[in-house]
């Protein structure tokens, strides 16, 4: 997993609530567990037709839009199923973070580990990224994870809250084993200066 520190990209918006993990990886895509390619099945029943060609009209088949990194969504982002597939999905699809006013619990843990940001905002600003986004498709907002905020081309900083262990796995690009491996030493001299509870009869 890549260290997050900061995140300088382009913004686009699909600005639906209630966008359910099946809208962002239809579950026939389910029965691999390999991530590689799962980025061009991301919102596969949006962005193809019956035939498999684009839908022109789709904003992420926009090439103007072709090189966003930070998807602004709309309110409940992630609902539906639990699948781990869904963050992996987005990834691959090149983003790096999602704004919204809300996520799935289960959605944004499993983004949380698998190295996608999930920002959540009030309203306000979401409503000022979507029009920013569809008013010109160059808009680019700056992400600084280490002081928690979501920067606006206007310069405004808007505070967004994750919880401490997540920030450190995302600062130092680790995932949950790769954190409690990183602790094997301090486990193994715990073991070797701590005599065994285990009683013996």
């Amino acid at each position: 997993m890549e260290p997050i520190n900061k995140i300088n990209g382009r913004i686009v918006a699909i600005p639906i609530n209630d966008i359910d993990t099946d809208q962002i990886i239809p579950a026939r895509f389910l029965k691999t567990m390999d991530k590689a390619g799962l980025g061009r099945d991301c919102f596969a029943d949006w962005r193809y037709n019956a035939d498999g060609s684009l839908k022109a009209d789709f904003v992420l088949n926009k090439s103007e839009y072709q090189e966003a990194e930070v998807l602004i969504a709309g309110s409940n982002f992630g609902c539906g199923s639990s699948r781990e597939h869904a963050p992996w999905a987005l990834l691959g699809a090149g983003f790096k973070a999602v704004v919204s006013t809300d996520f799935a619990d289960i959605f944004k843990n499993n983004a949380l580990k698998n190295g996608l940001l999930p920002i959540i905002v009030d309203r306000e600003t979401q409503e000022q990224l979507i029009s920013l986004a569809e008013e010109d498709p160059t808009t680019a907002v700056t992400v600084d994870l280490e002081s928690q905020a979501l920067i606006l081309p206007d310069g405004r900083r808007v505070e967004f809250p994750i919880d401490s262990f997540s920030k450190y796995c995302l600062l130092n690009g680790v995932d949950q084993l790769g954190f409690l491996l990183s602790l094997e030493d301090q486990v193994e001299n715990y073991e070797t200066t701590h005599p065994s509870r285990v009683q013996t009869t």
